[in-house]
């Protein structure tokens, strides 16, 4: 197991009706006005940005509002947040929504107090925050991303069709409120792209060549069946309020590093995917479910034996001598899961055209997520090159 040093400070709130107390959980921690930030359409629809409008009046909290934020947020909208908390001195942000919503308040939290242009943060040419990012508080409504409880936030860039990270230890809300009855409008599709998210996040860091992580490999092992098995209780009934909760709560303990103690972590599979949410705007937990397999069918030589004990310990194969056919019949079990819940499994599926350009996709994906090095590889149990990477890319073409 590896040195590490965590520290984790958000406030989680769960329950049924939490979010309605919103104002009263927000108030010990502003000392101004807020931005209220949010999408559009459902949280609207159903009501839910009026409830918080209402608790927020109720407790006297000051607010502007900026809503629009679409799947993969844009940092065209991140900008003009930033213009607008600092015209309104704006000293929290207050993000209601999924993982793109909370993704793009942290963009606005960690540029309002900076002179540089946001992207030159995320494009890493910028320095370390002149000043810390502003707090950010979230209400969620979409379980799936685990941004409720991480550091970590992405934003994409419509000019240059670029999709990149940024992480920040004080970009871990300071509130979170998690309330599973936002979840019962949500469409099957969108409950099957969430714990497919959360699933590869688990991936991860679970796929490591780090050895001495019992704990960390029990954790991990727990909260992926847990996804799985509560992602095909919702599947048969999206109603079932309990069986949200489970999820999302996993969905957090996925995405908050605690599964990722000790061990060295990947990020290939995001970084392979990112390419193609960034080109051709497709749904990140889709576009993770045609990548994935194919990552695993590539890598796996390299450790079988941690692929060999997620198939046993997460996929139920029974252990035997041909350690292959373990690992295969897992993964044949991964893909059946997600075609149980209505996943893709190609890029034809995805709507990605067969003459995509994967060569240059898998040039650009080493080149943002190498490490900047000359020759740069995509890191993990088995360092994965441009060409590699390409390869993966075609194998889930067909």
């Amino acid at each position: 197991m590896l040195n590490f040093n965590y520290c984790n400070s958000t406030r989680y709130v769960y329950g049924p009706g939490e979010h309605l107390n919103i104002g009263k959980l927000l108030s010990p921690l502003i000392s101004g006005r807020i931005l209220l930030h949010y999408g559009g359409g459902s949280v609207i629809r159903t009501g839910t940005i009026e409830r918080i409008r209402n608790s927020l009046d109720a407790a006297g909290i000051s607010y502007v509002e900026l809503g629009g934020v679409k799947p993969n947020p844009s940092v065209a909208l991140v900008r003009q947040g930033i213009e607008l908390c600092r015209k309104e001195g704006v000293t929290l942000v207050l993000a209601v929504g999924g993982g793109s919503v909370i993704d793009s308040a942290k963009g606005i939290a960690v540029g309002t107090p900076n002179t540089c242009d946001i992207w030159e943060l995320y494009s890493h040419k910028g320095s370390i925050p002149e000043h810390n990012p502003l707090p950010v508080a979230t209400v969620l409504t979409l379980p799936a991303a685990g941004s409720e409880n991480s550091p970590n936030t992405v934003l994409s860039d419509e000019q240059t069709k670029r999709k990149l990270g940024f992480k920040h230890m004080m970009l871990r809300p300071v509130l979170s409120i998690v309330d599973p009855t936002l979840f019962l409008t949500l469409p099957k599709e969108q409950m099957a792209y969430g714990a497919c998210d959360m699933l590869c996040h688990i991936f991860e860091r679970y796929f490591t060549n780090t050895t001495q992580t019992d704990l960390t490999d029990a954790l991990a092992e727990a909260t992926m069946r847990t996804i799985m098995l509560e992602a095909r209780k919702l599947n048969r009934n999206l109603a079932d309020v309990d069986a949200w909760g489970q999820l999302a709560l996993s969905g957090t303990i996925a995405h908050n590093d605690l599964l990722g103690l000790g061990r060295e972590q990947s990020w290939a599979c995001h970084g392979l995917e990112h390419e193609l949410s960034a080109l051709y705007d497709v749904p990140h937990g889709a576009g993770l479910a045609v990548i994935v397999p194919a990552y695993m069918e590539a890598v796996w030589p390299a450790n079988a034996g941690i692929f060999a004990q997620w198939a046993v310990n997460v996929m139920g194969v029974a252990p035997h001598r041909d350690t292959a056919a373990v690992i295969q019949e897992g993964i044949s079990r991964l893909r059946s899961w997600y075609r149980e819940l209505g996943l893709p499994q190609t890029m034809q599926e995805l709507g990605i055209p067969a003459n995509a350009d994967f060569d240059a996709m898998a040039q650009a994906a080493c080149h943002v997520y190498g490490g900047g090095v000359a020759t740069p590889t995509l890191p993990g149990v088995h360092p994965i090159t441009a060409k590699e990477a390409a390869d993966i890319y075609k194998a889930a073409a067909i």
